[in-house]
């Protein structure tokens, strides 16, 4: 008997190279444990109206790992008849939700935009269900973003739990990045005000992007090296100078959960 999905329908906005951001990352960081898969499957969950990010995660995915096949996986069976047409070598499209219907454990899930609908009290068990489903070392990415992909907030998990945040902009459009905030996933958007680490922690950054501003004659991607570099000494940044020349800074959950339960 066929299960009923588990979840509800998003509203479907996608374009093309939305996610971009996110798949870079994703195929830098997560790009050896693809390698070390006998069977590299990534799942694009609730891709949307269109295919656009699912084929786009597979092209990106394969220049870390040329095996890797793509899952786009949706709860609304009109977008998954919409975007059979799509399918490719490597590349399948599935009616489904939080319970990931793929034959075996994928490696990667990615849900972008998909929690936002939720409650924030509904986070924690979505994840836990949805890391359950990894295969061993694997990853979920889940996050939020623009509608043009230039502000991206997204949270890393494994089947241990909740592990680091990254920020990602396009600097050239970045006015201070506090304005980051509003592209927080569903477990730490409510969770930026006083006294909440995320709030003090965006703080911080932008005072340190205030103090990099001479930087700002040696270009944007300068001035941020410049303030993450600072901001790296008061909190745990995992990432380096490769990922920030990016537009990025990736922190450890555990100091911007807060009072969050996972």
């Amino acid at each position: 008997m066929h299960q009923r999905p588990i979840g509800t329908a998003t509203r479907g906005t996608t374009h093309p190279n939305r996610l971009r951001r996110m798949d870079r990352w994703i195929a830098a960081t997560h790009g050896p444990a693809l390698r070390r898969s006998d069977s590299p499957v990534a799942v694009d969950l609730g891709y949307g109206a269109a295919p656009w990010t699912a084929v786009e995660l597979l092209g990106r995915l394969r220049t870390a790992e040329p095996r890797t096949a793509v899952v786009g996986v949706e709860i609304d069976p009109a977008r998954v008849a919409a975007a059979q047409p799509y399918e490719r070598e490597g590349l399948t499209f599935v009616h489904g939700g939080f319970e990931i219907p793929t034959a075996g454990r994928p490696v990667l899930i990615r849900a972008a935009n998909v929690l936002r609908q939720y409650d924030e009290g509904e986070v924690a068990a979505v994840w836990q269900r949805l890391c359950a489903r990894l295969a061993p070392g694997g990853l979920l990415v889940e996050g939020t973003c623009d509608e043009i992909g230039r502000r991206h907030v997204w949270v890393a998990l494994g089947p241990e739990g909740p592990s680091t945040v990254t920020f990602a902009t396009r600097l050239a459009s970045l006015e201070r990045p506090s304005d980051l905030a509003e592209r927080l996933p569903k477990a730490l958007i409510h969770r930026n005000v006083p006294g909440e680490p995320v709030h003090a922690f965006l703080r911080d950054l932008d005072r340190a992007w205030a103090v990099a501003s001479p930087y700002a004659s040696l270009g944007a991607r300068q001035r941020w090296i410049a303030a993450v570099r600072a901001v790296s000494a008061d909190w745990p940044v995992t990432d380096g100078v490769r990922r920030w020349r990016q537009g990025e800074i990736t922190v450890r959950w555990s100091a911007l959960r807060g009072r969050f339960a996972s």
